[in-house]
């Protein structure tokens, strides 16, 4: 059998690629499934959160900082854990980036405090002296567009069947419902902000676009 595969370059080849092809099936495949689904204790980012990527977006945070930390030694010993593709499971859209003028933000959430985005954010080198981001200071003062994430998270539970409202995922509910959970979420880390016109909006019933970055940027584990 084999020594008249040897002699027949055509057949042999056809032979070749169906075995390659049958181990991709065993051996690949699967294991390519498993990575994609969510990895365990990932979640939908709330209505607040998402309200944060809409300024992380809007600033355009992701054409300086990365969200993709690489299985290289350099990159885990300064980052943490290298990222897996079932952590973006419910990200949409990605914000990998391709470039890192500041550092890579995909675990900031483990360890920087909301009180240090809170300065950070309003003057960067008060914390990195040298640095070359520009403050923020107007995100301090516009209000964060609580309507527009409810309808996005609606939408791509709707759509993707993203598991808000299962057990152990947030909560979405009517919109009054998720503007009182966006509303005590914001309630815990203004609590940790120094800024006092930040807790004044929030008594008039305002959550400033500062305060949904900051969540989100916390969200990033």
């Amino acid at each position: 059998m084999f020594s008249w595969l040897e002699k027949n370059p055509f057949f042999f080849a056809v032979a070749v690629f169906i075995l390659i092809a049958y181990a991709g099936v065993v051996e690949i495949l699967p294991d390519f499934a498993n990575r994609a689904r969510p990895v365990e204790g990932t979640k939908p980012y709330t209505v607040l959160q998402l309200a944060g990527k809409h300024v992380y977006i809007k600033e355009s945070c992701n054409a300086c900082h990365s969200q993709m930390i690489r299985p290289f030694k350099s990159e885990t010993d300064r980052y943490g854990m290298y990222s897996l593709s079932g952590e973006y499971a419910y990200d949409r859209p990605h914000l990998w980036g391709s470039k890192r003028t500041g550092p890579d933000l995909w675990r900031v959430g483990n360890y920087r405090t909301s009180d240090w985005h809170e300065n950070h954010m309003k003057d960067p080198t008060s914390v990195v002296p040298g640095s070359i981001m520009p403050a923020y200071k107007h995100i301090f003062d516009k209000n964060a567009d609580i309507e527009t994430a409810y309808a996005e998270a609606y939408t791509i539970k709707k759509v993707f069947n993203v598991p808000y409202d299962t057990e152990g995922m947030p909560k979405l509910g009517s919109f009054e419902d998720a503007s009182k959970q966006a509303r005590a979420e914001a309630a815990e880390i203004i609590a940790q902000m120094k800024d006092e016109s930040i807790k004044t909006a929030f008594e008039r019933g305002e959550i400033k676009e500062i305060v949904a970055l900051i969540a989100y940027l916390n969200s990033l584990k």
